[in-house]
């Protein structure tokens, strides 16, 4: 923890400026179509920056440089598939979905099918996507307060949802605009200068190799506190000792007499002497030479498997982000909506390199993470740790402006996606139906991110919330967009199949999880990944069901098709209009 008067000043600046710039856009927010798509008047540009700045949350600020250090070489699917899922949204849903003229995936939903009921069932996803992707950007923020300030943990949802519920309620889409394109340059610089910072001092004054065969050492004696139950791996043990319990018995500055694994209960102190060779967490790669190789997965059995869900979740649920897909909706025409999608392509490559970069320099002068596993905090505490005095405390403070802007900007539009989805489908669909609901979404996820189990880390936990896209609103695009024979029975029975099995993995990993055992640890493993299963039995659902009930396709699928395909310019598409 800093915890100095520095960080305390630029969290407080970042919350200030993102109230004052919401502010400022509900003097333009006056109809429901400003509130839910900024009455489609967003240039590609300013939406390129808006879409970036809500699409960086605290799993891309926080939770990719930890998985990096952690992890190694296989962790970087995941900013890998954050991007390039942006290249199937370019391809595949971006302009038709824009020409569709509707104002959320479930009015998308009717407009395809003509089906009310599939609007509901639609309506329902979103919520429950919206719900899953807020949980772990309110625990981001109480660990960020936690770790930076010394805050109690619950403080972080509550700060978090008070500002994003004032600025949603505000002002809507037109407010949130102006918030997220100004915290995307916030959030790079906070994030690259650091980076760029530790990397010029490892090359310039480094003690050993990243690569090499043994952990990262300790360079200062360095003192650990446990604060829950661990198992760690331990390939040197010389100058390492516990006092607390180690191994089930009770120890008083004892030494770990071996090297293997060893068990650690929480409220233990792990001490490690200068030169020591930090212990990680059993499951992750111990010497740098595992840690740089691929092959790995994420800890636990079938690496192979979990990589190839994580590329199955992260590559088609992008297409399927309620929030990212409500952005488009805001472009003026459909040619708007692709340069839009190519924009934010190179936004977000230009952004990831930085928190790979700190991810594997984290390894390197935090490693001390890697022993409790909560190496979510490596971008937070590794500026402070690499630099002394001033330029420390600046490179901290820096990085804690960034973090909260990634917690504020991605709820802030998972917010506005669950208000619009449940005020034009529950609700009339007045303004005052749209407010009513951001404070219901505000508050819903706070109670369930103090309950949620904290074991699991914040990539892995949005990565299951792509779990959940991809195996539901993906489908229903990409084949209500590409596929004639699409039926609205089909499209109900896939959303359920692919509902119910990433949505039942994510409730179970969320809370806990089960433990690897019998099977060989595939029951784990499914629950942990599940989007290799449920993609492909979504997408099949349809299919099948759609073809058993092809009587029930709408009669009017060619001029549907027109529409979402044909350019604006020849005059076939009109602009459907909000509920209420």
């Amino acid at each position: 923890m800093t915890g100095s008067p520095l960080t305390a000043f630029a969290l407080l600046a970042a919350a200030v400026a993102t109230v004052a710039i919401g502010a400022y856009g509900v003097r333009f927010s006056r109809t429901t179509s400003d509130f839910l798509v900024a009455s489609r008047t967003v240039g590609s540009r300013w939406n390129a920056a808006a879409i970036s700045g809500e699409y960086i949350s605290a799993a891309s600020f926080l939770g990719v440089a930890g998985l990096i250090a952690k992890y190694g070489a296989d962790a970087l699917w995941y900013p890998v598939g954050f991007t390039a899922g942006y290249l199937g949204l370019l391809l595949f849903v971006a302009a038709p979905l824009r020409r569709s003229g509707a104002y959320t995936v479930p009015d998308f939903a009717e407009f395809r099918l003509g089906s009310v009921r599939l609007r509901k069932v639609a309506m329902l996803v979103v919520v429950v996507i919206c719900i899953f992707y807020l949980v772990p950007q309110y625990q981001g923020a109480g660990l960020a307060l936690k770790t930076l300030l010394g805050t109690p943990v619950w403080l972080g949802p509550l700060v978090v949802g008070a500002i994003v519920i004032m600025n949603v309620v505000g002002g809507g889409m037109r407010s949130i605009t102006f918030v997220q394109a100004f915290q995307y340059w916030l959030k790079l610089t906070a994030v690259a200068i650091p980076a760029l910072a530790l990397a010029g001092l490892f090359f310039s004054d480094r003690g050993g190799e990243l690569g090499g065969p043994l952990p990262p050492t300790v360079p200062n004696e360095t003192a650990v506190q446990i604060e829950t139950d661990v198992v760690v791996q331990v390939a040197a043990p010389a100058g390492i000792t516990v006092t607390g319990t180690l191994d089930g018995r009770p120890v008083q500055d004892t030494a770990i007499g071996s090297a293997g694994e060893h068990t650690l209960g929480a409220g233990s102190s792990l001490t490690l002497a200068a030169g020591a060779a930090t212990p990680v967490v059993a499951g992750t790669p111990s010497a740098g030479r595992d840690w740089i190789a691929s092959g790995g997965g994420l800890g636990g059995g079938h690496p192979l498997y979990q990589v190839l869900s994580i590329i199955v979740a992260t590559f088609l649920g992008t297409m399927g982000l309620p929030h990212v897909l409500v952005r488009f909706y805001t472009n003026p025409d459909g040619r708007a909506a692709r340069r839009t999608a190519l924009a934010v392509i190179a936004l977000l490559s230009l952004f990831y390199l930085f928190p790979t970069l700190l991810g594997v320099f984290s390894r390197w002068y935090v490693p001390q993470l890697l022993i409790t596993g909560a190496a979510d905090a490596a971008v937070l505490l590794a500026p402070a740790s690499a630099f002394a005095g001033p330029v420390g405390q600046l490179l901290a403070a820096l990085v804690a402006a960034g973090a909260i802007a990634a917690f504020l900007a991605t709820s802030s539009g998972l917010l506005v996606s669950f208000a619009g989805a449940l005020a034009t489908d529950v609700l009339p669909g007045r303004v005052r139906d749209f407010r009513l609901a951001a404070v219901v979404g505000g508050l819903i996820p706070i109670p369930l991110a103090l309950a949620a189990s904290g074991d699991l880390e914040l990539s892995r936990s949005v990565g299951l919330a792509f779990a959940v896209a991809a195996s539901t609103l993906c489908p229903l695009l990409v084949l209500g967009i590409w596929w004639r024979g699409l039926t609205a029975r089909g499209a109900m029975s896939g959303l359920a199949v692919g509902g119910v099995l990433s949505g039942g993995a994510v409730t179970v990993a969320v809370v806990g999880g089960i433990d690897e055992g019998a099977l060989g640890g595939w029951p784990a493993v499914l629950i942990g990944y599940p989007a290799a299963v449920s993609v492909p039995l979504a997408f099949a659902t349809m299919i099948v069901v759609s073809r058993l009930t092809r009587d029930s396709r709408p009669a009017d699928v060619a001029q549907t098709f027109a529409r979402m395909h044909v350019p604006e310019h020849l005059g076939m598409g009109i602009e459907r209009t909000p509920r209420g």
